[in-house]
């Protein structure tokens, strides 16, 4: 079973990990913020029903997000300082097969995936959070910076079709 890290529990958070356990994924979601994370255990309680909730687990730091994950998605703002700490701290406390996937409309893939040791595992997901969580429709871009692998394309285009999108990839340009 794949095992997906997200990080943030705010609306994108807790719609993200919503989704992906209910298409069978085992879901780590993390914030910093224990009254988001409260929250988050709450809604997505309701949401799933007790027999569904143990595929999801709420953890208290990002090292116990990723400490497993196959797939780390960050929901922290699209703002340069935001997305640059914390792909560093994924980058240095997820395994090294770890994909990060990280929802950017506004920064490079290419510039963000540079500044990590993994270039070739950092995939953007380009879409603004209120789209998706408003439910823009069942296409999502992917954009994958020059170095990315084949690997990790098929593993964040596989995570988007059981969620029911239709992913398309674009080349990132240098």
């Amino acid at each position: 079973m794949t095992t997906v890290a997200i990080i943030g529990a705010g609306p994108l958070g807790r719609w993200l990990a919503l989704g992906a356990a209910r298409a069978g994924y085992r879901v780590l979601l993390e914030d910093v913020m224990p009254g988001n994370l409260h929250h988050a255990r709450e809604s997505i309680r309701r949401e799933l029903g007790p027999e569904k909730l143990p595929s999801v687990t709420f953890v208290a730091s990002i090292e116990d997000a990723v400490r497993e994950a196959d797939l780390a998605i960050d929901c922290v703002p699209d703002e340069l300082e935001s997305k640059l700490e914390i792909l560093w701290l994924l980058d240095r406390m997820a395994p090294p097969r770890t994909v990060i996937a990280t929802p950017t409309t506004n920064l490079s893939i290419a510039d963000l995936a540079g500044c990590t040791y993994r270039p070739e595992k950092c995939i953007a997901i380009a879409v603004a959070p209120a789209q998706l969580t408003a439910g823009a429709g069942p296409e999502i871009t992917l954009r994958a910076a020059p170095a990315a692998s084949q690997e990790a394309l098929t593993l964040v285009c596989a995570f988007w079709q059981r969620l029911g999108f239709i992913p398309t990839v674009e080349q990132s340009a240098q």
